[in-house]
């Protein structure tokens, strides 16, 4: 009886273990380019993924100079405490009890974070309290700083990883490496204590010149992008 007692208390812990260390991939995409990088992120690591869909289809929040894209931020940044300035969204049935580590991968809009995410993270940043939080951004050419600032009053308790990645337009096509090279650099695997990847270790940094080129060393001086943030290194 002892022995059976034990085995079935020890299949409990690697099952809550097993639990406590699954990831989770938060994204909206509105072009497409989100899809695209969460794709290249889950073959590389193992995840669960959650997309977020707006309530109101078929929407076009580039028409007319990007009009609606911006009244919708404009009605957040207005009343970021209230409900009703966020736009619906599909009901989400997915537990996050489930998973302690949340990587959410977004577009920028005017720099800021896409509106439908800012809605996800509204209604369940609570649930986001202590778990491990990695953020990956899409936009044209624009820096990611207003997002993240998004992200951490949305999400103010989270455990965020050490450094942020930023992909955009000029090397969305090198976007295999770049995610590769940011798993690496936040040391994924000790933090998360997932042993298992798809790929294998890269460099340990994550530093972009203007042109949105990430650097695989960080260089002796200059102006560059870390952290979603403009540095200048002298």
């Amino acid at each position: 009886m002892k022995k059976i007692m034990f085995l079935f208390c020890t299949m409990l812990t690697l099952l809550s273990t097993s639990a406590s260390s699954k990831t989770l991939v938060v994204y909206y995409s509105y072009t497409g380019n989100c899809r695209e990088i969460v794709t290249t992120l889950t073959s590389q690591i193992q995840a669960d993924v959650l997309e977020i869909q707006p309530a109101e289809k078929g929407l076009k929040y580039e028409a007319n100079n990007y009009a609606l894209g911006t009244q919708l931020l404009n009605a957040i940044k207005a009343n970021p405490n209230d409900a009703g300035s966020y736009p619906a969204i599909d009901p989400v049935t997915t537990s996050l009890n489930d998973y302690e580590t949340i990587i959410i991968v977004t577009p920028l809009w005017w720099s800021q974070m896409a509106a439908n995410m800012q809605t996800y993270l509204f209604n369940y940043g609570s649930q986001l309290a202590g778990k491990n939080i990695g953020l990956i951004v899409s936009s044209a050419s624009s820096g990611i700083s207003g997002v993240v600032d998004d992200c951490k009053r949305l999400v103010p308790d989270g455990k965020y990883f050490s450094e942020n990645l930023w992909i955009n337009h000029s090397n969305h096509s090198n976007r295999a490496t770049l995610i590769q090279n940011w798993l690496s650099a936040i040391n994924y695997n000790t933090v998360t204590g997932i042993n298992e990847t798809k790929t294998t270790t890269a460099a340990p940094t994550c530093i972009y010149d203007l042109g949105g080129r990430m650097l695989v060393k960080e260089p002796s001086k200059g102006i560059y992008i870390k952290n979603g943030k403009k540095v200048v290194i002298k």
